[in-house]
């Protein structure tokens, strides 16, 4: 549900994420590479940038560049934009060691690490605390305990999960949906694109069913929805990066490239790019609250920005619906 929100900047749609209080903006900005690929003084422009377009809903994790892109947004927040005007959201579970990711969801684990994202961000709570991922080797008891903790000394002042799974959610939501100080779980973050829609199957009628807003991260298919693969590896991307090019190698094979040609065969026709066509795609879904963008560059930014004036026609929405469909690829053997 669209709202509008005085004092904010013009052409940027605002949705309650949830069932809860909380609006965000349509468009959320990711820093998964601050600190990496994008140093301070471009994050320094992008989010000047980003929320002089109105955004709000900006995201980080503790575990994004190992801690420095919170440190970087940290250091952005109250000189380049007032806190106040930011939706700060981060994330708990995962840390990076000798190469590895390492999962660990123990009560003693997020808030150790809440308390360390706090310190980088320079601030006494983030709006939005989120589990990075679903981990078996701890009961969702013990990791709703966090949560509520998190709430209760007033660290996070709402929070959700990421990567779970539609049974996961379920569990998740459902210990939690009568929490006495409110902490109930308002907003699962999941990959969702034109080339990974595995979220529709369960993620997003149990989101719907519960009144969970849902995140979807990487809505640009890790970039290729654009087309600056169609033609070979940029030099410049992150495919061609050592950190980045396992992360878009998935979405290299002859099943996306047949979704790409469609993007860009819509964009053609509506006088668009291929990632104006892909965002609102997503954007627009049923029981998406707001597609988050991580734009490396001040111009990748724009680019996404420039989707907010783009609505897809349902004739298109239909014909890429069913070049996209995974039953479609699945039926014909093809890799996906």
């Amino acid at each position: 549900m669209a709202v509008s929100l005085p004092g904010m900047g013009p052409g940027m749609e605002y949705r309650h994420l949830g069932r809860s209080g909380l609006a965000v903006s349509r468009l959320g900005l990711g820093t998964m590479t601050w600190g990496v690929d994008t140093d301070t003084d471009e994050a320094a422009q992008i989010l000047a940038a980003f929320c002089d377009a109105g955004g709000t809903l900006v995201d980080t994790a503790a575990v994004y560049g190992d801690g420095k892109a919170e440190a970087i947004l940290g250091e952005l927040l109250g000189g380049t934009v007032p806190r106040e005007d930011v939706v700060l959201a981060t994330k708990a579970g995962i840390s990076h060691r000798n190469g590895h990711n390492l999962l660990d969801t123990s009560r003693r684990a997020l808030l150790d690490s809440l308390d360390a994202s706090l310190t980088r961000l320079g601030t006494d709570h983030v709006d939005l605390w989120q589990v990075h991922v679903y981990s078996s080797a701890t009961p969702a008891a013990e990791v709703m305990s966090a949560l509520e903790q998190a709430v209760a000394s007033g660290r996070a002042r709402y929070v959700g999960v990421s990567n779970y799974g539609g049974w996961q959610l379920a569990q998740a939501a459902t210990l939690q949906q009568n929490s006495a100080i409110g902490a109930q779980i308002v907003s699962d973050q999941v990959e969702y694109s034109l080339l990974n829609r595995n979220v529709e199957s369960e993620v997003l009628p149990a989101a719907h069913a519960l009144g969970v807003g849902v995140l979807a991260w990487s809505p640009l298919g890790r970039g290729v929805l654009t087309g600056k693969y169609r033609t070979g590896t940029p030099v410049d991307s992150r495919a061609a990066s050592s950190r980045f090019g396992g992360f878009v190698e998935g979405y290299l094979n002859p099943t996306a490239r047949a979704v790409v040609d469609a993007v860009a065969t819509a964009a053609s026709g509506l006088g668009c790019s291929p990632l104006e066509v892909a965002l609102s795609w997503v954007r627009d879904h049923a029981g998406v609250t707001a597609a988050i963008v991580g734009a490396r560059t001040r111009n990748q930014l724009q680019a996404s920005l420039n989707a907010e004036g783009v609505t897809l026609p349902a004739e298109i929405r239909a014909a890429l619906d069913d070049v996209s469909d995974p039953r479609r690829a699945a039926g014909a053997g093809v890799e996906q």
